[in-house]
């Protein structure tokens, strides 16, 4: 782990990636930073799904360099990603419904006591630790017990950040999470997502909804069809000017003079 605090987490150089003849991304550069919130912003087709899989381990780039801690790394699968702090929450947030808070927190690493053939789930020490990991977010839930399904979709994405966190992430990759959520649930998803920053954690909030990412991000990194439209530091860019880039500046302007009524 470095231990330089101007090394990002995780950096990408000129990153680019292909598929066949279509250019999904190319020439994109933007870090992670412990303690920051790094906001990816496109619409449909600019590239974040591809980005996400880039920096989660699902591709290699095919041009330019992925660093962490300041050295290049090359993800052959997911669990390589993971093992290396790198944690990501896709919109479905691989829970099961009908299972219990705390059963879906230990999904795929659940404690166990006893040894050999005598070694089983330890339910008990997985429901305190589950009880005891959303507490520490600041996440009120009623009852670790109740099932999933039950929670509104802010709260699941809190327990799933949570989780993340738990786990020992230090990279958080989240996936449109408030693309689906009303104003209120969005705000909640958002605090969550403060308070995994505040923790140490340098977040990746990927979004099309640059009035989401802009209270809670450091940095934005603009997508185009697969080409970065700039990458900004906050105080190089307010709201209304994130939000002019993202809708495509000169064309929304050229739109809104030809949608203009005929002066009479």
């Amino acid at each position: 782990m470095s231990e330089d605090r101007d090394v990002p987490l995780l950096e990408l150089r000129d990153v680019g990636k292909d598929y066949g003849s279509v250019i999904a991304l190319d020439g994109i550069t933007t870090s992670v930073r412990a303690g920051e919130v790094t906001c990816v912003l496109g619409d449909n087709g600019a590239g974040k799904s591809t980005l996400i899989k880039i920096l989660s381990g699902v591709h290699r780039p095919d041009r330019g360099a992925v660093l962490l801690d300041g050295q290049p790394v090359s993800f052959g699968a997911p669990r390589e990603a993971l093992d290396a702090g790198i944690a990501t929450v896709y919109q479905d947030l691989a829970m099961i419904p009908l299972m219990a808070i705390w059963r879906n927190f230990f999904l795929g690493a659940e404690p166990t006591r006893g040894r050999g053939p005598f070694r089983r789930f330890d339910a008990r020490q997985a429901r305190e630790t589950t009880r005891r990991a959303l507490r520490d977010m600041g996440i009120d839930i009623r009852d670790p017990d109740q099932p999933v399904g039950t929670l509104s979709g802010g709260e699941r994405q809190s327990v799933a950040i949570a989780r993340a966190v738990h786990f020992g992430a230090r990279v958080l990759i989240l996936d449109e999470p408030t693309s689906a959520l009303g104003v209120k649930q969005a705000g909640v998803v958002l605090r969550y997502v403060a308070q995994a920053r505040d923790r140490g954690v340098g977040v990746v909030l990927i979004t099309h909804n640059p009035h989401h990412a802009y209270p809670v991000g450091d940095r934005f990194l603009l997508l185009n069809r697969g080409r970065s439209l700039g990458s900004f530091a906050k105080n190089e860019v307010d709201r209304d000017e994130l939000t002019r880039l993202m809708a495509g500046g000169a064309e929304l302007d050229q739109l809104a003079h030809e949608l203009g009524r005929p002066s009479s």
